[in-house]
């Protein structure tokens, strides 16, 4: 099967399945993409990395860049990619907005967003938990504590999160 329609279907399937927004959808990318071969695990996180320094929704981006990737550095493999990932969540939120518009108030579509907001809570954990390997931890103790700190320091901070991505980095070429 021609790379292309492969590449189509895989983000069709994320696009279609990945509620929650792009961290909640980061497990199903990687399922997808890295047991597809087309990337490595490795290759993986510092799309993740780029994706999150980037404007626009990590989805998307990593979407482009993995589109351009795994064919061959090929423009039309990100334009592929790019639109297989948004149009599935386009068509449904095009379709189910009347639909949730129109019923909004009944208990039945109440019901359906209230299942899905701790499954979405879910998911991002999950991406959060596979996001913990040897290649964003390369040695546990600094990386632990990078990360520790860079939680507390915005949790409980009114540090904006870009100054602590600066200072992180800045960490990071002193430490490693």
């Amino acid at each position: 099967m021609n790379i292309y329609i492969k590449l189509i279907i895989a983000y069709v399937k994320i696009g279609l399945f990945g509620f929650g927004g792009g961290y909640a959808m980061l497990s199903l990318i990687e399922r997808e993409i890295v047991g597809s071969g087309w990337i490595t695990s490795r290759m993986f996180t510092d799309i993740v990395a780029i994706s999150q320094m980037t404007p626009g929704p990590i989805g998307i981006n990593s979407a482009t860049y993995i589109g351009y990737v795994a064919t061959g550095e090929s423009v039309l493999g990100s334009i592929a990619a790019t639109l297989a990932v948004v149009l599935p969540s386009y068509m449904l939120v095009l379709y189910a907005s009347n639909y949730i518009l129109k019923h909004r108030d009944s208990v039945v579509v109440q019901g359906v967003f209230t299942g899905l907001r701790p499954v979405v809570v879910g998911l991002i954990a999950s991406a959060a938990l596979l996001l913990m390997n040897k290649d964003n931890f390369p040695d546990y103790t600094w990386s632990i504590a990078l990360s520790v700190g860079a939680f507390c320091v915005v949790y409980f901070t009114k540090i904006h999160p870009i100054w602590v991505i600066i200072a992180s980095g800045i960490a990071g070429l002193i430490i490693y």
